[in-house]
This record gives C-alpha cells, structure tokens and sequence, in this order.
C-alpha cells in the first residue's frame, strides 16, 4: 500500500472528527459560551453549510491547479480553522473557525479521491479511494468518542488543539508521502466537454430527485444526532461520562451499515434505498418513543447509525448512475447535499427544543424528514427509467 493513502487517510480522519466531534460536546460548548443548546448547534449547522460552499464553489476554483499543493493549502486552512475555534473567545469566533475549518471538506474529499485513486493501478482505484475514506468511518468509531471523552476530562477546547495536531500530521505525511507527479495538473476540460459538459447532468430529473432524497434522509439521522448527547443524558439517564461509549455504539452502526449497504447497493441501488429509509424512519420513531429506556436507546442508537449510513453507498451511486458521462460535479453536488441535510436537520431540531418541545423533539423531527426522504425516493424509483437501476460499480464508501 502506497504510504500516500495513509497521509491521506489521516487528513479524512482529522476532517471527519472536526464536523462529528462537537455533537458530543454541545453541553460544554453551551456552557462556556453561555448560549442555549439551539445556539450552540448552529456550531453544527454552520460548518455544514460552509462544506457546501467549499465542495462546489472552491472546488471549482482550484480545478486547474496542480493537486498536492492543493490539498496542502486545505490541509493549512483545516489546521487554522480549528486552532481558531480551539482559542476562541467568543462564540463568534468558534464560528468563524468552524467556518474556516470547513471550507476544506468538500474540496479535500473530491481532490484527495483523485489523488488516492492515482497511487494505485487501475484495476485498484475503487480500492485506494475506499481505504483514504477509512479515515473518516474512524473518525465516527473512534475519533467522536475520544474527543468527547477528552474534552469533557481537560474542556472542549482540548479536543480542538488535538484535531489541530492531526492537522499538521496530515500535512507532513502528504509533502512527504503523496508523489508530486501523482497529484499533477487537475484540468476541468480533460473530462469530455469540461465544466459546461459535467453541468449537463443537473438536466435530469433523477440528479435533482436523488439530492433531495439525500438533505431529507440525512438531515432525519443528523437532526436527531446533533442533540444526543442531551437525550442521552436528560431523557435516558446515562451519566455525561457514558456518552462518549455510547456514540462508539453509533460509530460501530455507520461501519456495519456503510459496508453491507454497499454490498447490497451493488444488487440493487434503490431497493436498498427504499428498505434503508423506511427503517431509519421506523426507528426514529420507536427512538422517541421509548428514549427514557436505557437498554432500548443503546440498541436504538446502534440501528440508527447502520442504517442511516446503509443508505450512504448507494446514495452516492446513484447519483453518478444517472450523471451518465458527467458524473464529477454531481457527486460534488451530492457531498454538498448530505451538508445541508446536517444543516437543516440540526436547524430544525434545535427550534423543536427551543419551542419548549423537549430533547426528544429532534428526534421526532429527524423522523418527519425521514418519511418524506421515503415518499420522494418511491417518487424516484416509479420514475425511473425501466433500465437505471444499475449496480453501485464506482463508489461503496461512505461520504466525504
């Protein structure tokens, strides 16, 4: 294995904590700046939307730029991103970090895949692109727990200064690691038709139909997400100590569900789909409704995590099947969708609870978003056409 994917593969590890992370730290991210857990949320919802804004406009503006010095300079505005937010004191700064730190995400997904996929033969590329974005399915297993765990032992901020150290980790391991002549000039026109031509796939119905069903479904799982660590702590009972063990259990459900989604998305892409979604929606529901049980939540939260993130694979496939020929800035565009989904979802949420509706209430909301992310993906499905239901043949990985 190339040492290349590693370097990579630590910087998808770094980035994924630094959007996860904070979910667990609300309580103590709240308290220190002495806002509600609505307002403290917006740490969340901000940061996606910057993602947004980064996966498509700065990608855009770096296409034709040689790729290692690319993916350097975002690895240097990931490490000030976060050292701003770690330093911040005031809540407007740890948004402008949070902000900052984003803008790489989306751009260092779909470069680094590029370069990840350049280090290895052809007949490997789904591999090595597969193995950088182990990174990030760490990041949700062990990173999220960790973090949480050590910013509520030495204070949230603690957890920002590491993520800023696996920053600069990053950024010695790809100068030192990832071959210059790998990672050459990225051309927007090398691909048939250039920019105008990859536009051409947002003319079809099915791109717009597959990013809905992207916001809605995960905005459902990361609206109720965002405020865990409150349901934990003041629905279930479990004490804040137990809420960092408690989203290994999630992480262990995004690794089961990312993998067997997958494989069940290369049989068939909206099958899988369907049976995902109205899983997910099921047991949000059930989630809500039986969130004062201890045992209940820890298998709950399990099943929440591996069938949200079953739908991941063929999610992103399916985009790309109906791009046809132009499938790069779609599966930009999609990255971008499961953001704004993380946006909305904690938006809507955090006003449940500021309605007075209790830390059940994004759960619930989660659950509304899921059902309609259901109702537009049979939308979807019964308008396909006949042959379109193809195997996930390019990307079993879970987002970027």
């Amino acid at each position: 294995m190339p040492l290349g994917l590693l370097a990579l593969a630590v910087g998808a590890f770094g980035i994924g904590l630094t959007e996860f992370v904070i979910m667990g730290l609300l309580p103590e991210v709240a308290t220190d700046f002495g806002v509600t857990e609505a307002v403290a949320g917006w740490l969340i919802s901000g940061y996606a939307l910057a993602v947004v804004v980064g996966a498509l406009v700065l990608t855009a503006a770096v296409t034709r730029l040689p790729r290692k010095p690319v993916l350097l300079s975002l690895l240097v505005l990931f490490i000030v991103g976060n050292a701003l937010t770690a330093a911040a004191s005031t809540y407007e700064i740890a948004m402008a970090g949070r902000i900052v730190a984003a803008l790489c995400h989306g751009a260092f997904f779909g470069i680094g895949s590029v370069v990840a996929a350049g280090l290895m033969p052809p007949e490997k590329k789904a591999g090595a692109i597969a193995l950088m974005f182990t990174g990030l399915t760490a990041a949700n297993v062990l990173g999220v727990p960790f973090g949480t765990f050590l910013g509520q032992q030495f204070g949230w901020r603690a957890t920002f200064w590491v993520i800023s150290a696996i920053g600069v980790v990053a950024f010695v391991g790809v100068a030192a690691l990832v071959p210059g002549a790998t990672a050459g000039a990225a051309d927007a026109d090398a691909q048939p038709g250039g920019l105008r031509h990859e536009l051409r796939a947002f003319r079809t119905p099915q791109v717009w139909l597959s990013l809905t069903v992207t916001v809605l479904s995960f905005g459902g799982m990361f609206g109720a997400f965002t405020y865990i660590a409150y349901t934990l702590t003041e629905v279930s009972g479990f004490p804040p100590g137990a809420v960092p063990w408690l989203l290994v259990v999630f992480g262990a459900g995004l690794v089961v569900g990312n993998v067997v989604g997958g494989r069940f998305a290369d049989r068939s892409i909206d099958g899988t789909l369907l049976v995902c979604i109205a899983a997910l929606a099921g047991i949000l529901v059930v989630f809500a409704l039986v969130a004062a049980s201890g045992p209940a939540t820890v298998l709950l939260l399990f099943l929440m995590g591996g069938f949200g993130f079953g739908a991941t694979p063929g999610l992103q496939s399916r985009i790309m099947v109906y791009a046809g020929q132009a499938p790069t800035l779609a599966s930009g565009a999609n990255i971008a969708a499961f953001n704004v989904g993380n946006a909305v979802g904690a938006w809507v949420g955090g006003l449940a609870i500021s309605a007075g509706l209790g830390y059940t209430a994004p759960i619930w909301t989660g659950a509304a978003m899921t059902a309609v992310a259901l109702v537009v993906m049979i939308v979807a499905t019964l308008t396909r056409p006949r042959t379109a239901d193809a195997p996930a043949a390019t990307l079993t990985t879970t987002r970027g």
